[in-house]
């Protein structure tokens, strides 16, 4: 039976576009950021940046000799958010709703204080001004906890962290190599893609499993 659902930020989320990223950072004078940005695994100073291995300013510092300027945190921030397309607002209705019927919801993300600290845990993530955090018992980032899908070392410090049974527990991600992870950890697993509308394939899975889906009305 599953009591815990665990859920990718980007590209399940919320929306990605890569080339979108691409851009703001050239703009920025990263004239190579083609070769650097990744929708699933960064690179070089991104990758340290995600791993915990560079605080923020340091990563900036850093950018900006890469850039051949000083870079303001706030022009950083934006180019980051330039990775993120949208977001269904519906999806976080679905994830309140998965609560009220009793199951524990999580967020495990390589991320960045960028796009979590200076927006999605604050009041600007949604319209209503609710933060991330409303929405999970509690979010796995990678730089916080210094270690990166797919590595396996993430997926056993969330689920010791949580006292969650991997069998117990479904595990969402946009990446079939973060899946194949969550799957060596024990966990039920669902690929999705991004940009897609997931609900009703998890609302399926979860009937499928525990004979109890959420009947989905939009």
């Amino acid at each position: 039976m599953i009591k815990n659902v665990v859920f990718d930020f980007g590209g399940v989320i919320v929306d990605l576009d890569r080339e979108q990223a691409v851009k703001a950072f050239v703009h920025l004078g990263l004239t190579d950021a083609g070769h650097i940005l990744d929708k699933y695994h960064q690179t070089g100073i991104f990758q340290e940046l995600e791993e915990g291995k560079l605080r923020e300013e340091d990563y900036r510092e850093k950018l900006g000799q890469l850039c051949g300027r000083t870079l303001k945190r706030e022009e950083v921030r934006q180019a980051w958010m330039s990775f993120v397309s949208g977001m269904d607002l519906r999806k976080l209705d679905y994830i309140t709703e998965l609560r009220k019927q009793g199951y524990r919801t999580f967020l495990l993300s390589n991320t960045n204080p960028y796009l979590m600290d200076y927006w999605a845990r604050t009041p600007q993530f949604t319209p209503s001004g609710k933060s991330i955090d409303t929405y999970f018992d509690k979010l796995y980032l990678s730089f916080e906890m210094r270690c990166m899908k797919p590595g396996m070392d993430i997926f056993k410090k969330m689920l010791e962290d949580a006292r969650m049974q991997p069998e117990e527990t479904l595990f969402i991600d946009d990446s079939i190599t973060n899946i194949e992870s969550g799957k060596k950890a024990g966990m039920n697993t669902l690929c999705v893609s991004n940009l897609s509308d997931w609900r009703k394939q998890v609302d399926n899975l979860l009937a499928k499993v525990n004979q109890s889906g959420l009947i989905q009305k939009s």
